[in-house]
């Protein structure tokens, strides 16, 4: 009897120690639900910071008056991606969810490049937030309070909060997100409502919808600027093990996001159009730039409005820093709890469960990268502003191009994994939507690489037209030899790539098995 009691207390403190290494290794569930994972992935999007400097910016550099229907366009791609994707995502629960799921379809070796390319993509478009948003911050500074700061000094000040929300609760980051992300929608919408009241000399007019303004030599590098104002969709999966019912909950905050940003950001630009009118619309952007919604909201719905779109501005922005911080976070605890990153990124942290080791991992990026434009900014001779927008310019156009190449592969992926499972039958209408996706991706992808000079408005012969795309193939070459590598000395940790917690459930199995 005594010797049964204490098998069974030493099973049971077998169990407890692996339950206590578990929750290490696996990210705390049941803390997600539909609206805390929905507005989580719509903060990356900022919607502001698209309708302020996005969509002036594309109608000035590119000429193209058809952004709205551009829009419409890359929602319906995004939603042939998403079939296949949201499909993946009920197979497949990882934080790592792009390389996760290439290493289900294409294999781990491919897998382990997607994941070093998501790590680099996504710190990239967090990085590059931080020098509009320094910018902008320093700009309020100077209007309201008369005071003059360098931007650097609020960007770091931004990176520094960011990373201690790192190390909170999702949920709080959560409601963080979702009460910015409310007020600023619905003042855009409440410009977009004023602007159809209140319209231009034209009149409510819908030619932005014509196919004929999609004509012209800018329109493939349109499709550039307008895919990356819809990165943020593609992060559900990334939180897949955060929810109480992935398989239900991640698709549907997928097409939802997609849904709801193709329809809001093509009715924003048809908005900003009918309130300057189609034929000046290009020409108003290209004096105005980002100061081009609040001189059309000043007139229509005074200063004060246009005061507080400022701020929310800023806050917007700053909510979308939040948001690719916790994905970066996440990624990196992935790739440790795989072997691709050092053990440590693979642990959670303390009561909150935090991928704690990740987050200071994005911080420690932020801070070095923001600091070395700060110190190429101190120059006595220089245009002060330039570093600010290399930086928001150089690595959001890195990493929106990484992000596009993602989901490219994904796509294919998604078809070659339901295909090796006998599934192709079955599944024949979602692979059928992945693989046009992929390659209307693609497509997009190699316009991006072409027009990269354009991009970042560099000229044609500069060396950056090749050498910050060269960024994200540098990190896809690295990250294949980092799986060839793996796969030749240590095959069973190739194995896993991909397999996140379920490899860790494998294992705790085996050890309970006798």
């Amino acid at each position: 009897m005594t010797t049964d009691s204490s098998s069974g207390m030493s099973r049971a403190a077998d169990e407890g120690i692996n339950t206590f290494k578990g929750q290490e290794r696996a990210l705390r569930a049941d803390r997600l639900g539909t609206g805390g994972l929905l507005l989580s992935v719509l903060a990356a999007t900022a919607p502001l910071m698209v309708v302020a400097g996005v969509m002036p910016t594309t109608f000035a550099v590119m000429g193209i008056v058809g952004q709205p229907l551009l829009f419409v366009l890359l929602g319906v791609v995004l939603v042939l991606f998403g079939v296949g994707y949201a499909e993946m995502s009920r197979h497949v629960h990882n934080a790592g969810a792009f390389y996760a799921y290439i290493s289900r379809g294409l294999g781990g070796t491919a897998g382990a490049s997607a994941a070093l390319v998501a790590l680099v993509a996504y710190n990239a478009l967090q990085v590059g937030i931080y020098g509009i948003f320094g910018f902008e911050v320093s700009g309020l500074f100077a209007t309201y309070a008369d005071l003059e700061i360098a931007w650097w000094i609020p960007a770091l000040a931004a990176a520094l909060a960011v990373g201690a929300l790192g190390w909170l609760k999702i949920d709080v980051n959560a409601r963080v997100l979702g009460v910015l992300l409310v007020i600023e929608v619905a003042l855009v919408v409440i410009f977009d409502i004023a602007a159809v009241a209140d319209p231009g000399k034209e009149g409510l007019s819908l030619h932005a919808f014509n196919p004929d303004t999609l004509t012209g030599a800018g329109v493939g590098t349109a499709l550039c600027f307008c895919i990356a104002a819809f990165l943020g969709f593609e992060q559900a999966p990334v939180y897949a093990e955060e929810t109480s019912r992935p398989h239900i909950l991640v698709p549907r905050v997928m097409f939802l996001a997609v849904g709801g940003v193709a329809v809001f950001f093509a009715l924003s630009s048809w908005a900003l159009t009918v309130a300057a009118g189609p034929s000046a619309i290009v020409g108003a952007s290209q004096e105005q730039s980002a100061g081009l919604l609040f001189s059309l909201t000043e007139d229509r719905l005074g200063s004060a409005f246009t005061d507080v779109l400022h701020v929310l501005f800023v806050t917007g922005m700053f909510a979308a820093l939040l948001s690719f911080h916790n994905v970066v976070a996440r990624y990196a605890f992935a790739m440790g709890r795989e072997g691709l990153l050092p053990a440590a990124f693979g642990r959670t942290t303390g009561a909150s469960g935090a991928p704690g080791t990740g987050s200071l991992l994005q911080t420690a990026v932020a801070v070095v990268i923001v600091t070395a434009f700060a110190i190429a900014d101190d120059k006595p001779h220089g245009d002060p502003t330039e570093p600010v927008l290399h930086l928001f310019t150089w690595f959001g156009n890195i990493g929106a191009l990484g992000v596009i190449v993602l989901m490219a592969a994904a796509s294919f992926s998604v078809v070659v994994f339901f295909a090796r499972r006998g599934a192709a039958g079955a599944q024949a209408g979602r692979l059928l939507t992945s693989a046009v996706a992929g390659v209307a991706l693609l497509v997009i992808a190699g316009y991006t690489v072409k027009d990269f000079d354009v991009l970042v408005g560099a000229g044609p012969d500069s060396s950056l037209s090749w050498m910050l795309p060269g960024v994200i193939g540098l990190a896809l070459v690295i990250g294949l030899v980092q799986g060839a590598v793996l796969r030749a000395r240590r095959p069973e940790a190739h194995a896993r790539i991909g397999l996140g917690n379920e490899a860790f459930q494998l294992e705790k199995a085996a050890e309970r098995t006798p």
